[in-house]
C-alpha cells in the first residue's frame, strides 16, 4: 500500500511521506525482478481515504480532509485488487489524485512542497 504521499514531500508528516516514496520505489523495482516469473507486484496509491487512520493520526482537521470528496476504503481496495488482478504495478486511485501526482513532476520542487504543506495544515 503507496499513497499520493509517495510522489511529493510531506511537511509535518516527513516520515509518513518519505515511507510512502520507499514503498512505491521498492514494489516497482521488485515487480520489474519478478517480471516473467508469473508473480506480480502493484503499488496501490490512493489519495485521502476515508480510513480508521484519519481519526488516528488526527488527520480529521487537516485541509487535506476539508471541502474534497473522500473515496470510501472500500472503493480504493476495489479499485486495487481490479489493477493487481490485470497485472499492474502502480495504479493511483481517482482522476484528480493522478492528475495532482503528474502536475508533481512539472513543478518546481519548492512550490510542490509549500502547496503539500497547505493541504496538511489544520
Amino acid at each position: 500500500m503507496a499513497s499520493t504521499a509517495a510522489f511529493q514531500p510531506g511537511p509535518t508528516m516527513s516520515v509518513y511521506f518519505a515511507t510512502k516514496a520507499f514503498v512505491l520505489s521498492f514494489s516497482e523495482t521488485i515487480a520489474y525482478e519478478l517480471k516473467g516469473t508469473g508473480v506480480t507486484v502493484t503499488a496501490l496509491c490512493p489519495g485521502a481515504t476515508e480510513t480508521g487512520f484519519k481519526a488516528a493520526a488526527a488527520l480529521d482537521k487537516r485541509n487535506l480532509f476539508k471541502g474534497n470528496a473522500i473515496a470510501g476504503s472500500k472503493e480504493v481496495a476495489e479499485f486495487g485488487y481490479k489493477a493487481m488482478m490485470k497485472g499492474k504495478t502502480v495504479v493511483i486511485h481517482g482522476f484528480m489524485n493522478a492528475l495532482i501526482v503528474q502536475s508533481v513532476r512539472f513543478a518546481p520542487r519548492n512550490l510542490v512542497t509549500a502547496i503539500a504543506r497547505l493541504k496538511l495544515k489544520e
